[in-house]
């Protein structure tokens, strides 16, 4: 337990930045402010940096490697799923993907709270999803304090290159997201969005049959 800072009272009134007895991996878990310097989550980064490590330096020709390392890196893989090298994450443990999901060369994912993407998403090059916050009062974020709010990606997602997905976002079922767009709140299913912040700006059908049509979006 770290320290009680001078500037807390001996009774503190309750405060997300005040150590409550729990560890600072178990604030994590739960969701709450906590300081990233708790053995079990250095051990649980190396841990992810050597798979991370192991599988972008696999060939094209290893396809069976590449699974078993992504199998070994996430919390939970679907069937088919395709991530091309180079992939970096904090953790991998709390990344779920679907079944056949497709990431392009270059995707982020900081899953230091969860990380839901689904079935048939295909996720562009350079993508990223990041779940961390940081304090907007100078103090906290100067002790190291932070946190996170997870990410979900549903099914049948498009996300083009370059997309930045933050924390606490929720992608709708079968929404495609411009290249480029930095996607702040959540968007709706079956709509196109594009811009910083991301808006959406047409509406798409809900029949995943229901015809074809071109965009600028970047794959």
């Amino acid at each position: 337990m770290l320290p009680v800072p001078d500037q807390f009272p001996a009774t503190p009134a309750p405060s997300p930045f005040f150590p409550d007895g729990r560890s600072m991996y178990e604030r994590m878990l739960a969701g709450d402010p906590y300081i990233a310097d708790d053995p079990r989550l250095e051990e649980l980064s190396t841990a992810a940096a050597l798979l991370t490590e192991q599988y972008n330096a696999t060939s094209v020709t290893e396809p069976a490697l590449r699974r078993r390392l992504l199998s070994q890196l996430l919390g939970s893989l679907g069937d088919e799923v395709v991530i091309r090298p180079p992939f970096q994450v904090d953790y991998g443990r709390f990344i779920s993907i679907g079944d056949r999901t497709f990431a392009n060369f270059g995707l982020m994912v900081l899953d230091v709270a969860p990380v839901r993407i689904g079935a048939d998403v295909q996720i562009g090059t350079n993508v990223q999803l990041l779940t961390p916050t940081h304090p907007l009062e100078p103090g906290p974020r100067r002790d190291k304090w932070e946190g996170a709010e997870p990410i979900t990606i549903e099914d049948n997602v498009w996300l083009g290159g370059g997309v930045i997905v933050g924390p606490g976002v929720t992608i709708g079922e079968n929404t495609v997201v411009g290249a480029g767009a930095v996607v702040t709140r959540d968007l709706p299913a079956n709509v196109v969005a594009l811009g910083v912040p991301a808006r959406p700006v047409k509406d798409l059908p809900a029949d995943p049959d229901g015809g074809w049509s071109r965009m600028a979006v970047e794959g």
